[in-house]
């Protein structure tokens, strides 16, 4: 009996994915893994609630003096209500971060997605992505609420709205930005949504009460600053124009999730 030599057979080099190719998957992976679960949605749902409800019933009220508004923009309201419901959405983008910390599920994401670069970028656009969207849409239905319920008090001009849908996109997205990159620095939702809500909201409000120079100039450099200049306009920050307002908010986002891809990077 002969025995005839076996040749081993080698499979083949498995085929490395492109990063463009992996970054659309894990992007789509990202937005699924967003609204499976129910805590975005109550966010959603409370911006919208809170906008468009309130976007009503500011029109309500301007129809009932259509004399002292005759021929204001809606687009003004919708700007005013994005500061304080643009909280809702922030959150929302924030516990696309941290609930996979909290609940331990970062690591079998990261067994999935090796490659910490393209998660990061995939993490980072869905989420803040998802917050500007959003935001726009938002603003829109507050606007036209307003403009459905003032009767002949307020005016939707083009121009306008586009402007409007610009500084919207650009605030929500550079807050989100913000808290994702803080998200991934300190891998807490509270401890992320207490340092959003001081450098959003309470710090630039209450350093130039304190009677300072020194103070209403950190005030100044802060991102809520830039975001009530671009939102609200001529809120007493005499330092403050809207192109200062833009890089402000620009260099505080990218620095947060500079320091969010180091500390991701890092692993620890």
């Amino acid at each position: 009996m002969t025995v005839q030599p076996t040749v081993p057979v080698l499979a083949a080099p498995a085929e490395r994915i492109s990063t463009a190719r992996l970054l659309a998957r894990t992007g789509t992976a990202e937005w699924v893994r967003l609204w499976t679960v129910r805590t975005p949605w109550w966010f959603l749902a409370a911006a919208a609630v809170f906008m468009v409800g309130l976007g009503a019933l500011l029109g309500l009220e301007a129809a009932a003096d259509p004399v002292s508004l005759q021929g204001e923009p809606a687009w003004q309201t919708a700007q005013s209500l994005a500061v304080p419901a643009q909280f809702a959405l922030i959150a929302l983008a924030l516990t696309a971060v941290t609930s996979d910390y909290a609940t331990g599920g970062i690591v079998p994401t990261l067994q999935w997605t090796p490659r910490r670069p393209v998660l990061y970028a995939a993490r980072v656009l869905t989420a803040v992505g998802a917050a500007a969207g959003l935001g726009i849409l938002l603003a829109l239905a507050s606007a036209a609420a307003a403009f459905a319920t003032a009767g002949s008090a307020l005016v939707l001009p083009l121009d306008g709205g586009l402007e409007m849908a610009a500084t919207t996109a650009f605030v929500f997205a550079t807050g989100a930005g913000l808290a994702v990159g803080l998200g991934f620095l300190l891998r807490n939702t509270a401890a992320a949504l207490v340092s959003v809500f001081l450098l959003l909201l309470l710090l630039p409000v209450v350093l130039p009460l304190l009677g300072y120079d020194w103070l209403a100039t950190a005030a100044d450099l802060l991102p809520g600053t830039g975001m009530l200049q671009l939102l609200l306009g001529g809120v007493g920050y005499q330092g403050v124009t809207e192109a200062s307002a833009v890089m402000t908010l620009l260099a505080w986002s990218a620095g947060a999730l500079l320091l969010g891809w180091l500390r991701f990077r890092s692993g620890r």
